[in-house]
């Protein structure tokens, strides 16, 4: 209720236009800055969760000026730390990965979308209805895309030259990516901070949605409380030199 929330579907997911390629995370991000300028934004906060976290980093690369803070949700800091398994991984090889996607039944997608999350939880209906609705090269691509990204160079030393503002928020019981391992490969981040939301997997905001909002909250309001202090000593000076 407070602040200004836009959510955005990236390149073949959601709403969003599904093509065959380029699904690169300097070319989502390039499609992300377009619509924050659009709308006339400036100085958001961003947040990115799994692949998501990668497309955020590459906003705060290409157009910092966008950027006050970055939230990252789950986002494996690099690629030694985890990663899709069994069928979901599978579905990524030439033949046999189409042939998966055209069959597989609910149950199946379900099972592999239960890795999203932790042991036990009921995965949504509407999971399993943004898979069916996605194309094989939007989910071969941008999984290959955000895997290069990372391949070329971690999200921790990307995040640590860009210089803004961190929240890292991992589920203690990510089933994709070791959440302590990969939450201290990011606290080496000057000035970040860290937590781990216990009783969830990797999605967070869909597992515990009211504590993964209220840190976010809590990151937003310490900006905005940090940017007031800068500009009441702004003027202070100001005033003194006049």
């Amino acid at each position: 209720s407070d602040h200004r929330v836009i959510a955005i579907d990236l390149l073949g997911y959601g709403g969003s236009d599904k093509p065959d390629s380029d699904y690169s995370m300097e070319t989502q991000a390039k499609l992300v800055a377009e619509v924050l300028a659009q709308l006339d934004v400036s100085a958001a906060v961003l947040v990115g969760h799994s692949m998501g976290g990668k497309v955020v980093t590459s906003v705060a690369e290409q157009s910092p000026e966008l950027v006050s803070g970055v939230v990252i949700l789950d986002s494996g800091p690099d690629n030694s730390k985890g990663g899709v398994s069994g069928s979901a991984k599978a579905a990524r090889t030439p033949m046999l990965g189409q042939a998966l996607w055209r069959l597989s039944p609910d149950f199946m997608v379900r099972r592999n979308l239960a890795q999203g999350f932790a042991p036990d939880f009921n995965v949504p209906d509407k999971f399993i209805e943004n898979v069916r609705a996605m194309t094989y090269s939007a989910f071969v691509e941008s999984g290959r895309e955000g895997e290069d990204y990372t391949e070329r160079e971690s999200l921790p030393d990307r995040l640590a030259r860009v210089g803004k503002p961190l929240l890292v928020i991992f589920g203690a019981e990510d089933q994709l990516f070791e959440a302590r391992d990969s939450i201290s490969a990011y606290a080496a981040i000057p000035g970040v901070k860290t937590q781990l939301i216990t009783g969830s997997g990797h999605s967070p905001q869909v597992e515990a949605p009211a504590e993964t909002a209220e840190s976010i909250l809590a990151f937003t309001y310490g900006l905005a409380s940090a940017r007031a202090s800068d500009v009441a000593r702004a003027r202070a000076r100001a005033r003194e030199q006049a």
